[in-house]
């Protein structure tokens, strides 16, 4: 992932099956001749980057993440197949450009788009593409509405006070600025709305969605907060995904 906290990541790889069908759509985008090197910005665990390394039968995959405990988990999965780099994104630096840039899920995490870009943009060789999903403006509403209201529990509220700070969904208008201050041509910035229900709903929440809200309660205090939030959703957590879709490239 993109951010500075550490993740869970066996239980992440476990059970980010709708990040994986996302990065399926974001990979089909690429066009791929299968001897390129591509960076797999954010790669989190390796589950998707595996993906992406079944289509460079010829090139190469580098995997950057913020998140010690995902490289690892990558490493674990990928093998020595792909050159992986403990590196938040907005510090990156490679000692060649890039073929493309891949990044699923990501960059909703980063609170500084423009320099995301403008580092991005410098590790992509001219011509080369951007291809990358994330959350977008609308994305979980319903939930973070859910638990916004359990976040002003007496319990919880002295530790998550401007907890929603936390991410940056962007809308398509605010990004193309973005990506076009950095120096990228912009094809297309989109938004699509893809609810999700995961099958694990306590594991998913406390990996995936609230792990920033967890990093600031005491060890002692997760599992009410868990316990609070699912109760306040009362019924099946269904989760109102809208994603960002980024297509550019560098001119």
């Amino acid at each position: 992932m993109g951010s500075t906290r550490d993740w869970d990541a066996a239980t992440y790889h476990r059970v980010a099956d709708p990040q994986e069908e996302w990065a399926r759509e974001v990979i089909d985008r690429l066009e791929l001749g299968g001897d390129e090197t591509v960076l797999d910005a954010g790669c989190g665990s390796g589950r998707v980057t595996k993906l992406l390394l079944e289509r460079l039968p010829a090139g190469r995959v580098i995997g950057v993440d913020s998140s010690a405990s995902m490289i690892a988990k990558a490493r674990e999965s990928l093998g020595e197949e792909v050159e992986l780099i403990v590196s938040d994104l907005l510090d990156l630096e490679l000692p060649e450009p890039v073929d493309a840039i891949f990044s699923s899920a990501v960059f909703h995490w980063i609170l500084d788009h423009r320099r995301l870009f403008t580092r991005l943009h410098a590790a992509l060789r001219p011509g080369g593409v951007l291809e990358a999903q994330c959350g977008g403006i609308g994305n979980v509403e319903d939930f973070l509405n859910s638990v916004e209201s359990v976040n002003g529990d007496e319990r919880f509220a002295p530790y998550l006070r401007g907890i929603t700070s936390a991410w940056n969904f962007a809308s398509p208008g605010d990004t193309e600025v973005r990506l076009r201050r950095a120096g990228f041509e912009v094809r297309r910035c989109w938004l699509t709305e893809r609810p999700v229900q995961p099958r694990e709903p306590r594991a998913y929440l406390e990996t995936v969605c609230l792990g920033a809200h967890l990093d600031r309660l005491p060890v002692e205090l997760h599992d009410a907060y868990l316990a609070a939030v699912l109760e306040v959703i009362a019924g099946p957590l269904t989760l109102d995904y809208v994603r960002l879709n980024i297509s550019a490239r560098r001119p």
